[in-house]
């Protein structure tokens, strides 16, 4: 038993869990799917929905959403980033598609993701544009309940659309990869991320980004498919990519 009480039965039971999983797919539209049945549901109609009915979940019973084409939040568009090994990046890009204007944002946890995974599959100026908003949800308090204290997952997210969304930061079996998007609008992006230990400062302009070790005795990270070793004193920079993907 480990630290935190858990025991090889619990993890044998999760690795069960995970081998019986099935992740439904349409071919045709090359979309990881809600659920198995979600496009059989007809779309919510939100040009007929006034602004004053969100969020819907306070105006609408759950049965009623339950039955249309409609996202509280991002499910599916999140595991994409999550675990996106198991995805192409066709697949990504597809899901995202479909699933984004079905969201309603309704969530204070959707924003960011949806910059995280709008990075990546080539929407800058979507990617850029939602992350002001998870900016904005205690800033401009647009859900009018920040007296009630900030919303600390939101918060986390925001830092999550700097890092894994502009910086591109992957864990790829074992290794640990960037790939930086600066936003167009911007000139510089610096963060610094620990990674086993270490402490790794990131320094993101649009020609190059530059890794430094600032704590650690020595870590290789991949810029993109560079592989660059990082040692104490000894900065490695890595040249930003002519152009990056962008969607059309």
């Amino acid at each position: 038993m480990c630290a935190t009480g858990l025991t090889e039965a619990e993890v044998d039971g999760w690795r069960r869990a995970a081998k019986l999983m099935h992740v439904p797919r349409h071919e045709e539209l090359g979309i990881v799917l809600q659920d198995e049945r979600f496009l059989e549901r007809k779309p919510w109609d939100f040009d007929a929905t006034p602004i004053e009915k969100y969020p819907l979940l306070l105006h609408h019973h759950p049965l009623e959403l339950y039955r249309h084409q409609v996202i509280k939040q991002t499910d599916v568009v999140l595991a994409t980033y999550l675990v996106g090994h198991h995805f192409s990046e066709e697949e990504k890009r597809r899901t995202f598609d479909y699933y984004d204007p079905l969201t309603t944002g309704d969530s204070t946890l959707s924003a960011c993701i949806q910059s995280v995974v709008a990075s990546e599959v080539g929407y800058p100026e979507a990617a850029l544009e939602y992350f002001v908003h998870a900016c904005a949800v205690d800033l401009a308090d647009v859900h009018g309940n920040t007296a009630d204290g900030i919303h600390i997952a939101s918060c986390g997210g925001t830092w999550l659309a700097l890092v894994a969304g502009f910086g591109g930061l992957r864990e790829d079996e074992g290794d640990v990869c960037f790939h930086p998007r600066l936003p167009d609008e911007w000139d510089r992006l610096r963060f610094r991320v620990q990674v086993r230990g270490q402490l790794v400062e990131v320094d993101m302009t649009h020609q190059a980004t530059t890794y430094r070790l600032v704590e650690g005795t020595g870590l290789m990270v991949h810029h993109f498919d560079e592989p660059l070793r990082l040692a104490p004193g000894v900065p490695a920079t890595g040249a930003q990519p002519d152009e990056l993907p962008r969607a059309a």
